[in-house]
């Protein structure tokens, strides 16, 4: 708070400050920048004891005399050992809460704030399409803190057995939102969409009514044939679907794929956390044939740290994953494997073989597939990825392919 006594201006001062600031005491200021002309308050907060700035309006609408109005009102509370912004804050809170926002909104808020750490770039657009079209016509309109189980069953009844992983998706996406409307003080009381001991006693199971479809693989038996095929071809797609295959790594890791990731020497490609699913940095052991992958793409096109491995036909974007994806299936085809075959199926492909032929324990293969372990104990425990038991690994792996 300023040590000046207020009312230290005049209104003609205030009127006649074009630029910079002016202190009428108390922790009152007027601050003028472009033309912007803001009363502000600058104050220690009772609650955090750090300095902080409230904005107390324009002046072009409040007065001198009203900015001084709302200055002491802050004042009195902070002598009372209130924060005046975290009241205020409240306050608006509270008029939310009487006023009655609304599911929509709160949804829409909700994706704005937490879309920058979802992964998928389609995320927000998911989002939004399967709350407009099932959800808000039955209770977008609804006031937040009136939304009841009735209403959520009311939205998923209608595609839970026709649509049920969709319908499963969109209940969570319920539940998560009004989770955080209650957290931000919106409503009260239980989740209606909540599954365990509330939903799941109406609904039927959605594991029970829909079958798992796993993505089609190449039989570990065919594989060493599809690699031949794939060799054949001087495609880019075709390279980078051989390099999915010997590093067990997904479609997406292998098409952002930089040259500054790829250790030679070392024989080591290191896949930044930001680009791993698990968040993780992760290790990859190059075998002969993931070298002589890397070997043939160096001679189409110029190297450098920044550049990717496995560039598109467009100037600085990686690979399409429809690319890899036609490559694949050409080769599939060829080899009288099903044309159905996806290049994230390579992974299930090198599993199966670790398992079906013993080649290595169930940790190595976990490990190679950068799978997270899920027991929170082991995990904290594990301090190793295992990384020469992997090269082994990875070398036998790359001579199976090569038959």
């Amino acid at each position: 708070m300023s040590r000046l006594a207020p009312h230290q201006l005049t209104a003609m001062q205030v009127s006649r400050l074009k630029s910079g600031s002016l202190c009428d005491g108390g922790g009152l200021w007027l601050v003028v920048s472009g033309g912007s002309r803001l009363w502000e308050l600058r104050f220690k907060s009772p609650a955090t004891r750090t300095r902080r700035q409230m904005s107390l309006g324009s002046a072009h609408v409040f007065t001198l005399a009203e900015a001084r109005e709302k200055a002491a009102t802050c004042r009195r509370m902070i002598a009372n050992g209130l924060d005046p912004i975290i009241e205020r804050e409240k306050e608006k809170t509270a008029r939310k809460l009487e006023s009655g926002i609304t599911f929509k909104e709160v949804a829409e808020q909700f994706i704005q704030e937490k879309a920058p750490e979802w992964k998928d770039r389609k995320g927000v657009a998911t989002w939004q399409g399967s709350l407009s079209l099932h959800v808000f016509p039955v209770f977008g309109s609804k006031a937040v803190r009136n939304v009841d189980t009735q209403d959520v069953l009311a939205a998923l009844r209608p595609i839970w057995t026709k649509k049920t992983e969709t319908a499963d998706r969109l209940r969570g996406r319920i539940e998560r939102i009004l989770d955080y409307a209650r957290a931000h003080g919106w409503r009260e009381g239980e989740n209606p969409a909540l599954w365990r001991g509330h939903l799941s006693a109406t609904l039927p199971t959605p594991s029970r009514l829909v079958q798992v479809q796993h993505l089609r693989a190449v039989k570990w038996q065919n594989i060493a044939a599809v690699m031949a095929t794939l060799r054949s071809s001087e495609g880019m797609g075709a390279k980078a679907v051989r390099f999915v295959c010997l590093t067990a790594a997904r479609s997406g890791e292998v098409r952002g794929c930089l040259w500054g990731e790829i250790d030679e020497r070392a024989r080591l490609w290191t896949i930044p956390a930001h680009r791993m699913k698990a968040k993780r940095e992760h290790r990859v052991p190059l075998s002969d044939d993931a070298c002589e992958v890397l070997s043939e793409v160096r001679l189409l096109h110029k190297e450098s740290a920044d550049e990717y491995v496995f560039p598109g036909h467009r100037a600085g974007k990686p690979l399409s994953d429809v690319a890899l994806s036609k490559a694949l299936h050409i080769a599939a085809k060829c080899n009288s494997e099903n044309e159905d075959v996806t290049v994230h199926g390579l992974r299930a492909t090198f599993r199966n073989w670790t398992a079906d032929t013993n080649a290595c324990s169930g940790d190595v293969a976990e490990l190679a597939l950068a799978h997270v372990v899920k027991n929170k104990v082991e995990a904290a425990y594990r301090r190793t990825d295992l990384l020469e038991q992997r090269r082994s690994l990875m070398n036998a792996w790359g001579v199976y392919c090569r038959g």
